[in-house]
């Protein structure tokens, strides 16, 4: 994997394209389609972005040329060559719905992810087994999505391709997604973690610990992080402004209000007979 990185680093510094890069990055993406290779990993209990790995998914679109993918004279598609739609079949044990969901190559999703259509899942993005990604919800490119975790019907899991230092958005295990959230900016929830429905996450975002009466930000040199176990809702604060006084105006505000308890875990346990077995 050294010399792969290496070559990869080289290939992107590059000023000219040669034609040995085309092999290098192919190596590339069916290692990272494997999921051996990850936008970012968790190295001494902290999340660590994988600089080389961004670099190289950069290098395919330097790499690729725009091709016709058209399925016929109705559904026309055009892309880069480089990243066509993942090629699941029946041995990968993933459950992909009919309907219109799309996997780009270069991503990777475990055994026992189950995909609801519409979904999409960007280049780089990585889902764990038992997964479910629901009706209309996005993966964006890098994100990584622990084990167990649902993405409830039209949640948006932000990609972040650049900077290449830029941390994607993390999803840890076991973490409940709740319907037309948003989570950008490489925020981090981190396991167990409850995220209300229309509860917005970005890493500009203050969010307020009323269990522990404190504020989380992001600090300057990392990520936000949501707690584990929190149990996240939005709700508002107000703006100290006399013009916002008059009109009684407030901002969103993400807020924990709990953590995760015996009832919150009943009430958002996973049903096992709605995923396959990664075994």
């Amino acid at each position: 994997m050294k010399n792969l990185a290496q070559n990869i680093e080289a290939a992107y510094a590059a000023q000219t394209i040669e034609p040995s890069f085309h092999q290098l990055f192919s190596q590339f993406r069916e290692q990272l389609s494997a999921g051996v290779f990850r936008a970012a990993e968790k190295q001494d209990g902290r999340w660590q972005v994988n600089r080389w790995v961004k670099k190289g998914i950069l290098l395919g679109f330097r790499l690729g040329e725009m091709v016709d993918y058209s399925v016929n004279d109705s559904f026309r598609f055009f892309d880069k060559s480089t990243y066509p739609l993942k090629q699941i079949t029946l041995d990968d044990r993933v459950r992909q719905v009919p309907g219109g969901s799309s996997i780009r190559e270069g991503s990777f999703v475990a055994p026992g992810v189950v995909i609801m259509p519409p979904a999409y899942i960007n280049v780089g993005a990585y889902v764990d087994e038992r997964t479910m990604v629901d009706s209309h919800a996005l993966v964006g490119s890098c994100a990584q999505i622990g084990k167990g975790v649902h993405l409830s019907a039209a949640a948006q899991i932000g990609g972040v391709l650049e900077p290449v230092g830029s941390m994607p958005v993390i999803v840890e295990d076991n973490v409940l997604v709740g319907g037309n959230c948003g989570i950008y900016d490489g925020a981090i929830v981190s396991q167990d973690a409850v995220i209300g429905a229309g509860t917005v996450l970005t890493g500009s975002t203050p969010v307020f610990d009323l269990v522990n009466n404190e504020v989380l930000r992001r600090p300057q040199d990392g990520p936000l992080i949501i707690p584990k176990g929190a149990v996240v809702v939005q709700g508002s604060r107000i703006i100290d402004h006399p013009f916002a006084h008059e009109h009684g105006l407030s901002l969103n505000t993400p807020i924990i209000i709990k953590y995760r308890d015996a009832k919150t875990s009943a009430a958002t346990s996973l049903e096992d007979f709605l995923r396959e077995s990664p075994k």
